[in-house]
């Protein structure tokens, strides 16, 4: 089999700098980073005919009568890792085979290709930006903040500059553009947000970008988590994802004489997001600990609406910049950033496409703080919530077709499958709340 341009490009790149290991990366049902490294010597069999692991221990890929699982690197992804290291290392993403070379259901690196090819069918390129919020802790063992800072503070308040600094500088040096960078509203967190780029190099990046948080606080001795709501009375992190089609170099989602800018593209989009946001809420918020975020009074989003200005609202649509049609995007509020960014992106787009292709009506624009209606009001303007717990979520999605049919039956049943195990750990497990309360009176 002869190799790709991009492959020869790896292989000659791979002798010229003298690395000595490459690491093939991978990601498991639950989106946690899975790798396992190989020589220089072994990278064109690898290109040629992947390489075999066992599959069995990694969570939601196979049983172990049936264990055998292949890595195939993409090239396309190869870049040198820059943290502190003896020795040159670089990666890649793989795609996961079946030994007989078809692409495995389990993958989630392919359920989002899978969606990705249903946009491209209709004409589309899917465009994601997501902006991942995190904590710095003094360690792994606690929840002590570094600072007092809050929304866009500067030093002396502000002092993990430095650690994003070097965050931003390994980040670019593997070829991933930042945007933003900036203190947010609770203390110790702050975000980095990535430059807009399409679905499936976003979704790699988003994994590189948690693994280069960490390793870059690891250097300072601090701790970094993306859990989604680490310390109560302040905010969650987030991962607000702006999202926009395109067909060919033109933005699907702008309409110049609409009072929104909105197409009706990208009104049937967010018609489809809002219709089937409390069936993607599993995947965009996988946790137990993703519904202590999901409160009134956060800013996080609760209830299914969408709006221009408002904050409060599920789906933002961010106002319109004259001459900069191709920046119209919706924003969808409440995933966070512990989800399988794959799985997560792939939902999206399989809701958004609904919605286009039934060419369901979006509903009235929310204009008053949603928070302030009382649930009768709520109830008549047609205003749903989310899940309110992980059960509420697994009930949900388990009743979902589109959920099911954008996973795949193997994803699918295996999410809700260990959800429920989890779910069922967590109502058993006797909380600090309950002994604080109860312990002193009964």
């Amino acid at each position: 089999m002869s190799l790709s341009n991009e492959a020869e490009y790896v292989l000659r790149t791979v002798e010229e700098r003298g690395i000595k290991f490459v690491r093939l990366w991978f990601t498991d049902v639950l989106g946690t980073l899975k790798s396992f490294a190989i020589t220089p010597q072994e990278l064109e069999g690898a290109f040629t005919e992947g390489m075999g692991f066992d599959g069995s221990s990694i969570e939601g890929f196979s049983r172990i009568q049936e264990s055998d699982m292949v890595a195939v690197p993409d090239p396309g992804t190869f870049q040198i890792i820059p943290w502190q290291s003896e020795t040159q290392v670089a990666r890649m993403f793989c795609d996961i085979h079946e030994p007989d070379g078809t692409p495995f259901d389990g993958d989630p690196r392919y359920v989002l290709k899978r969606q990705l090819a249903r946009a491209s069918e209709l004409g589309y390129t899917f465009y994601v930006g997501p902006e991942l919020e995190y904590f710095y802790f003094r360690n792994a063992q606690g929840t002590e903040f570094l600072d007092k800072g809050g929304y866009f503070d500067l030093t002396p308040l502000d002092v993990a500059t430095d650690y994003r600094k070097r965050t931003v500088g390994y980040l670019e040096a593997m070829g991933i553009p930042v945007e933003y960078v900036h203190h947010e509203v609770a203390p110790s967190q702050h975000e980095i947000d990535l430059r807009y780029a399409d679905a499936l190099s976003m979704a790699d990046n988003v994994m590189t970008y948690r693994l280069t948080v960490k390793e870059a606080a690891q250097e300072f001795s601090v701790y970094a988590t993306f859990m989604p709501k680490p310390v109560a009375g302040v905010n969650g992190s987030g991962m607000h994802t702006h999202q926009s089609l395109f067909e060919g170099d033109r933005n699907a989602f702008f309409d110049a004489t609409d009072d929104a800018h909105l197409s009706k593209t990208g009104r049937a989009y967010i018609a489809g997001i809002l219709r089937h946001a409390r069936e993607l809420t599993l995947v965009t918020n996988q946790w137990v600990n993703s519904y202590k975020r999901l409160v009134p009074g956060y800013e996080a989003p609760v209830y299914i609406c969408w709006a221009r200005r408002n904050r409060s609202a599920l789906v933002r649509v961010p106002m319109y910049k004259p001459g900069k049609e191709e920046a119209t995007r919706i924003e969808f509020r409440s995933p966070d950033p512990a989800c399988n960014p794959y799985l997560a992106f792939a939902v999206m787009l399989a809701a958004g496409l609904d919605g286009i292709e039934h060419e369901y009506d979006l509903p009235a624009e929310a204009s008053n703080n949603i928070y302030e209606m009382t649930e009768e009001e709520r109830r008549s303007a047609g205003i749903e919530s989310l899940p309110e717990d992980l059960y509420e979520a697994i009930e949900v999605a388990e009743r979902s077709d589109l959920v099911r049919s954008a996973l795949g039956d193997h994803v699918f049943e295996y999410l809700i499958r260990n959800k429920r195990e989890e779910w069922n750990e967590y109502k058993a497990y006797v909380t600090p709340y309950e002994l604080e309360r109860y312990l002193p009176l009964l």
